[in-house]
């Protein structure tokens, strides 16, 4: 870690380019950070432990399906998996999911927050889809005027 007089250079910060390039890398990472073994992550997932190895070590191109798997056992998103697979553009990928790409991304998180954070994001996205195909009614407020009253003032 460099730094400097005014602060940490940007060496020092996680950039796309320090992120692993391949989604093999990207799942043993996942993997490692949940402090799970290869064959644990295997058998929830439903592959073989040889295949995930090979996944890992980026000799072997996951499908979808197994993608889907990993990302279940692993408590990520789907399409952030299909994303770093490069299964999604970034820029076709559906509005939202670069935000999902970077919580997974972000190295200051624990994977407990990175789900946290993921689940409470799209649940907010499913909540506005769901208002935006509501019909739009324009609610008008009840507006009464508050009757205000002013106390009897007692005679002596």
């Amino acid at each position: 870690m460099q730094e400097q007089a005014v602060g940490v250079t940007v060496e020092c910060m996680a950039t796309p380019k320090d992120l692993p390039r391949d989604i093999g890398g990207f799942i043993r990472d996942l993997r490692r950070n949940a402090k799970i073994s290869l064959r644990q992550l295997a058998d929830q997932a439903g592959v073989s432990n040889p295949y995930l190895s090979q996944v890992e070590r980026g000799l072997r191109k996951p499908s979808a399906e197994v993608l889907q798997q990993l990302a279940s056992a692993l408590r990520v998103s789907t399409p952030v998996m299909y994303l770093r697979a490069g299964l999604l553009d970034a820029l076709d990928a559906n509005e939202g999911q670069g935000v999902l790409a970077a919580i997974a991304a972000d190295t200051d998180l624990t994977l407990s927050q990175k789900q946290s954070l993921s689940q409470i994001y799209e649940t907010f996205r499913r909540e506005n889809a769901r208002t935006d195909e509501a019909p739009a009614e324009s609610p008008e407020p009840e507006t009464k005027p508050k009757e205000t009253v002013a106390p009897a003032a007692e005679e002596e």
